[in-house]
């Protein structure tokens, strides 16, 4: 028998398991600083050769999809099983600015085509541009991007997949119920990481208020991840100013939580 589970955010990593291939998508900004992030919201858009294009997912305030926004160019890297410290190292919400490779032990190279750097450890690296850009409401932001390049380790590109794929060692990945804990598998063999908060970083969370709020509504925003608490605060100012509020009061912020499907039960995993 099948029972049936409660549709909360998410659920595309808590409960539906996707095979969620682990890829480094670096960047570049406008000022040519390098940015790196994992991201396995990934999935072929067009397979055809005349336009082969790629559909890539991201949380809209993140600096990967900003640094897509700016410049219209980013590089998808597939790292081995063999560093995954270095890639949750990527994961951490470091501040805008700060090139994440240089606090792990990947390289990079230039790239082909694009000017975002390729990772030379990963045995293979696709390189894009962007074709359009959707930003879904109260959502995610989504690119599709067309494929300038695709590149592999000399000697991948010929091998069967029954011996190319061990060769490679990819990893897939699913988050715990905290978000804290990520486990990825390769291999028949199972890892844990936790996502660790940036030395002297963003710990606390970096929040700018620009109205003000009360006590409950501020004790509500604590409870928020730290790496989103940003976007958090701005969403919720705009929703308070476009109900001709000058204050966000807790009930006001519980009402634009309840929209976004953000509940109690739901805050409980990020606790603790």
């Amino acid at each position: 028998m099948h029972e049936e589970v409660k549709i909360r955010p998410f659920w595309y990593t808590d409960m539906w398991v996707f095979p969620k291939l682990i890829t480094i998508i670096t960047t570049l900004d406008e000022k040519g600083r390098v940015n790196a992030a994992p991201y396995s919201h990934i999935m072929q858009y067009d397979v055809m050769a005349k336009t082969p294009r790629m559909m890539v997912g991201f949380r809209q305030d993140s600096h990967t999809f900003q640094n897509i926004q700016a410049t219209g160019e980013f590089v998808i890297n597939c790292p081995s099983a063999d560093y995954l410290d270095d890639m949750m190292e990527t994961a951490r919400f470091w501040p805008e600015g700060v090139n994440e490779l240089e606090h792990t032990r990947f390289t990079t190279v230039p790239s082909k085509y694009v000017k975002p750097p390729t990772i030379a450890e990963c045995p293979q690296v696709m390189e894009c541009d962007v074709d359009q850009i959707e930003i879904l409401h109260k959502s995610s932001g989504i690119v599709i991007a067309n494929i300038k390049a695709i590149l592999m380790k000399e000697g991948l590109k010929d091998m069967p997949r029954k011996e190319r794929l061990p060769e490679m060692n990819l990893p897939i990945g699913l988050g715990d119920e905290s978000r804290r804990l990520y486990y990825h598998t390769y291999g028949g063999e199972v890892s844990e990481h936790e996502l660790m908060e940036p030395p002297q970083g963003l710990a606390g969370g970096k929040i700018e208020f620009t109205m003000q709020w009360d006590n409950d509504a501020q004790k509500q925003m604590m409870r928020i991840p730290v790496g989103v608490r940003e976007m958090v605060v701005k969403n919720t100012e705009e929703f308070v100013r476009n109900k001709g509020a000058d204050m966000v009061t807790g009930a006001l912020f519980k009402e634009l939580a309840e929209e976004y499907g953000i509940t109690d039960d739901l805050l409980e995993r990020f606790e603790g």
